[in-house]
């Protein structure tokens, strides 16, 4: 993936940081536009220059067909708020690390987002596992936020790839249906929103 992280908008670098992601996507090499979106946990006080640097990105990827990777961290309706401007038929692509509520989450998947569901629905805490079966597994990627997010029994611990197999398998025990059943479904999720 290709993007402008927006804990990297800066009001002095970041048009200049654009311009180096949009000449990387004109190679054409890339799967996604990501992670691209807005986070208000560490500075509020880009919060224009974050929408505004999201929204360039989104239309970029809707020009070159390609899906969108989305960070949002304290930010759901800054980042809805650009999705709403920016809704088509190409726009699609990932709610990264989706933390929402259900109504979040509907609305995410009425705005053609997937679901990126990794550690957090392991937590106790972590309130997703409360509503995902109310969700289309069809709605749903596996992932990981490596380093950082790793799954029950490694929270607190470095994440790594190596334990989305127990995301799957909080999934399976959520949807009551086997874990074979949760990895080809989110597989072929995934396979589609980045054709390959």
């Amino acid at each position: 993936m290709m993007g402008l992280h927006p804990c990297y908008v800066k009001p002095e670098t970041f048009e200049q940081e654009l311009a180096f992601v949009e000449q990387e996507l004109a190679k054409g090499t890339y799967a996604a536009v990501g992670e691209i979106g807005v986070d208000l946990y560490w500075d509020q006080s880009t919060l224009k220059i974050q929408q505004q640097a999201f929204q360039t990105q989104i239309q970029w990827a809707k020009k070159l067909g390609l899906p969108i990777n989305i960070h949002c961290r304290d930010a759901f309706d800054a980042v809805f708020e650009v999705l709403e401007q920016e809704k088509s038929a190409d726009l699609f692509g990932i709610f990264h690390c989706f933390t929402g509520d259900f109504q979040q989450a509907q609305r995410a998947i009425n705005l053609n987002m997937k679901l990126g569901i990794g550690g957090v629905v392991t937590f106790k805490n972590g309130k997703i596992d409360q509503f995902l079966n109310e969700i289309s597994l069809e709605n749903i990627v596996l992932e990981t936020d490596a380093p950082y997010l790793a799954p029950v029994p490694y929270r607190g611990k470095r994440n790594e790839s190596s334990y989305v197999p127990l995301i799957a398998q909080k999934l399976a025990a959520i949807y009551n249906v086997s874990v074979e059943e949760i990895a080809l479904q989110t597989t072929k999720n995934a396979l589609n929103i980045f054709k390959l």
